[in-house]
């Protein structure tokens, strides 16, 4: 059986991390998988790996970036030098263990997630085994990003593109092969929302560029028509105390809920009695969250600056919202749960809209490369 190492930052929560675990679920019954994790930020992984899986980590800590931001702004001196010591260290360590490790892989194939594995692997990887880089972040016609990405995998055989956008942007410019594989919808679940509740839904990461204070300012029109709306908030991350703020400052307290991380089990409840999935990001790859809640039958509304939400979302599963359009998209969610025909028409269009996603298809195209 031939063998796959991927390489890792960490398996925490996160969209990558997520990626990880559905490839492994699809491949490892035809190859040996290996993972190698630089940071160890949780007891055990976020998302499902099973006994197949061997997962080595090189770093049984992880960054300290924020720790070391709260004692420069609060001039706590002995902890700046603490912590700017251990981060150096960190730093340092992640270099150095990866690029150890990196020269010892003796696999078929490597697939990396991140530019700072591509340069490492570009370097220091035998050169007979197969590299694969994918990317998870949308360029937003950064050329500088763009760049950098390129020339990190100038000695790779293939990047895969998760989105169409991505590979439109790549086909022509890469020096190695680029292949579109999108990201993967492990199964479709047993249970659907009914979509009968004035629940709205939207997950993700607590920070800038997700766009929740627009969120949170789309809310606060929706509540002019409907009083007892109600927003379930799923994430973590460095603006949750400007989200708290604002949500305060505008009394919205009863209508939007910061819930912090959830596992998938306790996700599933939050969708199943949920009527919208709601997704203001600026950007986004491919948005495997929309496919998620379409899957629950969930139909999305989302700004279309996120090239993910163009590619999942049309007229017959959801809305799409110009411009940022905060009015726009609240008049949407209005209209949407004013009017349960349309709605649950939208969601049976959604499921639909997520099979050629499920991983028995996304699967055959992995092998074709692997192959």
């Amino acid at each position: 059986m031939k063998k796959i190492t991927i390489l890792a930052l960490h398996l925490g929560y996160g969209g990558i991390e997520q990626y990880i675990s559905s490839l492994c679920k699809m491949l490892e019954n035809d190859y040996e998988i290996e993972i190698i994790s630089t940071y160890k930020v949780l007891d055990k992984p976020a998302f499902y790996f099973s006994d197949k899986i061997k997962i080595t980590y090189l770093i049984e800590d992880k960054p300290n970036k924020q720790e070391f931001k709260n004692s420069v702004k609060n001039f706590k001196i002995l902890s700046i030098f603490k912590e700017g010591f251990k981060s150096f260290n960190i730093l340092y360590l992640k270099y150095f263990k990866n690029k150890k490790a990196i020269k010892k892989i003796s696999s078929d194939y490597v697939i990396t997630t991140r530019i700072f594995h591509n340069k490492l692997v570009s370097k220091y990887l035998n050169k007979n085994i197969i590299k694969i880089a994918t990317d998870h972040n949308y360029h937003d016609d950064n050329s500088k990003y763009i760049k950098s990405l390129m020339k990190s995998c100038e000695n790779f055989d293939y990047f895969v593109a998760v989105s169409k956008a991505l590979y439109n942007t790549y086909k022509n410019i890469f020096k190695c092969k680029c292949v579109y594989i999108p990201n993967v919808l492990d199964k479709l679940p047993s249970n659907k929302s009914n979509l009968k509740n004035k629940e709205l839904i939207s997950i993700g990461r607590l920070s800038s560029e997700k766009g929740f204070i627009d969120l949170i300012s789309v809310i606060d029109i929706v509540k002019q028509d409907i009083k007892n709306i109600k927003l379930n908030l799923i994430g973590d991350g460095y603006q949750k105390d400007e989200l708290t703020a604002k949500i305060k400052d505008l009394k919205l307290e009863n209508n939007i809920i910061l819930h912090g991380y959830k596992n998938n089990d306790e996700k599933e409840k939050y969708m199943l009695q949920s009527s919208l999935y709601i997704m203001t990001s600026f950007t986004e790859s491919f948005g495997l969250v929309l496919l998620e809640a379409m899957s629950y039958g969930i139909p999305c509304i989302a700004f279309d600056s996120a090239s993910g939400a163009k590619e999942l979302i049309n007229k017959n599963n959801g809305i799409l919202i110009k411009n940022r359009d905060k009015s726009e998209m609240a008049k949407a969610i209005v209209y949407l749960l004013k009017n349960e025909k349309l709605r649950k028409k939208l969601g049976e269009n959604a499921i639909k809209s997520c099979e050629k996603y499920l991983s028995d298809n996304i699967k055959k195209d992995w092998l074709r490369i692997l192959r």
